[in-house]
């Protein structure tokens, strides 16, 4: 058994019928997603925190669920609730909620012995105008555990992981260079790291390959360059912390990127699943 498709679907559902959208200016829709994610959280084992803080005047929070060994280095999963404008972000981001929800389901079902403290948060104000900045909700969470001295084993970033094809050329490049890499088809989730933390990279992939039913890439890319960096798992390499993001690729292969046409209809749930029990694999096994 593993994660289900079910369950992952009826997230997305309440997160993209949301209205207003989950912007960073519709504080009560962003209040419904939060207060859905901790109500979620609360109903498995584990300690349930809420990290508020103010931009411009308005409160946001960060979601967490902890589990495992108290005195165990940190080892994040978050993903970002928050969406780009009036638009349902079924992808970017209820797919990544979702999956960061079902992963607590199934640590609390069949409840392994965690090697780590295991953090998982759900972040607003990824998306536009405060991308990039400090007030990233995962920025103000990276940064709250370096100033805190915690230490870090990694972050597991997800980032849109719903959106798969399986057409000839569905899948495409920025480069000649990347494109004679990699598969021309759509199906594949990846597996984003920086150089200088290949080992890490590596190792995440393997341990997703040998639990998902889909294939696994990974990519290492220097921290400069713009594709590297697209998610909140920026924020802990800027503090040394080694992390990766996992992706179905976002607008080299969805369509519907920051589209009001990113819908729950252009998910595939079962290999979202996949996913998933390729992640909860990482997170027990790392």
């Amino acid at each position: 058994m593993g994660a289900d498709q079910h369950r992952l679907y009826a997230d997305v559902k309440f997160l993209t019928e949301l209205q207003p959208a989950r912007h960073y200016l519709s504080l009560t829709s962003l209040n419904k997603a939060a207060d859905y994610i901790k109500a979620e959280f609360e109903k498995l084992d584990g300690q349930v925190q809420e990290q508020a803080f103010r931009v411009e005047g308005r409160l946001y929070r960060n979601i967490s669920l902890l589990l495992g060994p108290e005195d165990a280095p940190r080892l994040v999963v978050g993903a970002h609730y928050d969406v780009c404008g009036n638009q349902p972000g079924a992808d970017d981001n209820a797919s990544a909620v979702a999956g960061l929800l079902e992963t607590a389901r199934l640590l609390h079902q069949f409840r392994p012995a965690l090697k780590y403290r295991v953090e998982l948060v759900a972040y607003p104000n990824e998306e536009p105008p405060y991308f990039a900045t400090e007030h990233m909700g995962s920025a103000v969470h990276a940064r709250s555990l370096h100033q805190a001295g915690v230490p870090v084993r990694a972050m597991l970033c997800y980032e849109m992981i719903g959106y798969f094809r399986d057409e000839p050329g569905s899948q495409h490049f920025p480069s000649e260079q990347l494109a004679a890499q990699y598969p021309h088809t759509g199906n594949f989730i990846i597996v984003v790291g920086r150089t200088g933390q290949e080992a890490f990279t590596r190792r995440v992939q393997e341990l997703m390959q040998s639990r998902a039913a889909l294939d696994v890439q990974r990519i290492s890319l220097p921290p400069e360059m713009g594709l590297a960096g697209l998610s909140d798992h920026r924020n802990y390499w800027r503090h040394g912390y080694d992390a990766v993001m996992l992706n179905d690729t976002s607008f080299l292969r969805n369509p519907h990127y920051h589209q009001p046409t990113d819908t729950i209809e252009t998910l595939d749930f079962l290999r979202m699943a996949e996913v998933i029990n390729g992640a909860y694999a990482v997170v027990v096994g790392l």
